[in-house]
């Protein structure tokens, strides 16, 4: 049946013309934008992903500035540790040739001075950005390193921590606790004494009373043949009866525990604080000792150094050693903290171009299909248009019905 009020077939074909141009618009638009989910009504689950995945992205690029800022910082403090123990090494060679004894100790004390001083400028401007992790200001640095979103959703940041070193030489007090040691110094917080092969022998007493009483958070330090150890004096240590007894036996212990062959350290009670140290070995063996009071720099014991006199260089001698110690373990630990800054902040910005990569894969638009579709959907609207305007032809069909 025909009808000249209802044209069915031009209802079809403008449906079917309508389908045609919202599939070409769609097409054109991701042609424009490069993306098959540029908002939430074309797909709302994957465009709510992209856009948690782009606000990440976001945040990694905040983190890698960190990173780069905390890298530059530690690369600051390390180039620091270096040069430090470069000049303690100068100190050292000084120490060496204040041995003699046809030498002017008094010359080459002013060089250490000057060697010393050198050391504080180098500390002090040791900063990056205000930051300086060798003056002593510091502890602990947090840099932060990555960002962590959990299964359900929640987010953490996590961090890399840096072990700030004392590097000063300020807060040095004498207290004359090794006054009685062999081969002390003048103000008797160092002594140092060579221990010859197979007989050597030498003596550390240690003593702390009235203004020379120990505090909490004071240190003794022993080197010898390049190992050091250390005792540090607790609050207990410090209000016990007999402080340097226990401080003696602490100190013995922990030098028994570096396994020097041929070295016998012995105590007596009835000498308080008093540790006997003879050498049985094969080989000389060179003994330093330094005191540190509680809160004094790393290398507050530069300041204690005088070889004035034979005794005095003597005592250098052994305890510049555990000053040097002391900056190469500074430049190591900037050294490995530096390093794991730079591989964390490598991996993060390889995350974040994987990250980019899956957002792409979610929501760009496939172009080689997206033309072969704009191709074929510019077909079918010129069939379209061409099917509309038959159908819309049917009811002039029906005059022919009418004509005589």
């Amino acid at each position: 049946m025909s009808s000249i009020l209802t044209n069915s077939s031009s209802m079809v074909a403008l449906q079917t013309l309508r389908g045609i141009n919202a599939n070409l618009n769609k097409t054109q638009d991701e042609i424009s934008t490069g993306k098959s989910v540029g908002s939430a009504r074309d797909n709302s689950a994957v465009w709510a992903i992209s856009k948690v995945m782009e606000s990440d992205v976001k945040s990694f690029k905040g983190i890698s500035d960190s990173l780069s800022l905390g890298e530059s910082t530690v690369a600051v403090a390390r180039k620091a540790a270096e040069t430090v123990t470069d000049l303690m090494t100068e100190i050292k060679g000084k120490i060496v040739a204040a041995q003699e004894s046809n030498v002017d100790r008094a010359k080459i004390q002013t060089d250490i001075g000057v060697l010393r001083s050198q050391i504080n400028t180098v500390v002090g401007a040791a900063q990056f950005n205000g930051l300086n992790l060798v003056d002593g200001s510091q502890t602990t640095v947090n840099v932060l390193a990555s960002l962590d979103r959990q299964s359900n959703g929640s987010v953490v940041t996590s961090s890399i921590a840096i072990n700030a070193q004392n590097l000063s030489t300020g807060a040095y007090a004498a207290k004359n606790v090794l006054g009685t040691s062999t081969g002390v110094s003048a103000n008797g917080d160092t002594a140092g004494f060579n221990l010859d092969n197979t007989s050597g022998t030498g003596t550390i007493e240690i003593a702390a009373s009235g203004a020379n009483a120990f505090a909490a958070g004071d240190s003794l330090s022993v080197t010898i043949g390049g190992k050091t150890a250390t005792y540090t004096v607790s609050a207990a240590d410090a209000a016990a009866t007999t402080p340097s007894d226990i401080v003696a036996v602490g100190l013995k212990n922990a030098i028994d525990s570096l396994g020097i062959s041929g070295l016998t350290i012995n105590y007596d009670s009835g000498t308080p604080g008093t540790l006997a140290f003879s050498n049985t070995s094969a080989r000389d063996l060179t003994v330093g000792a330094q005191f540190k009071n509680a809160g004094s720099g790393g290398l507050s014991a530069l300041s204690a150094i005088n070889v004035s006199s034979a005794a005095g260089a003597a005592a250098a001698l052994g305890n510049i050693e555990s000053l040097i110690q002391t900056g190469i373990n500074a430049a190591a630990e900037f050294g490995s903290a530096q390093s794991r800054i730079d591989i964390q902040n490598t991996f993060v910005k390889q995350l974040s171009d994987s990250l980019k990569a899956g957002i792409g894969s979610l929501v760009d638009a496939d172009m080689e299909e997206a033309s072969a579709r704009l191709q074929a959907l510019q077909v079918q609207q010129q069939l379209g248009i061409q099917s509309l305007s038959i159908a819309n032809q049917a009811p002039q069909n029906i005059l022919a019905l009418f004509r005589g």
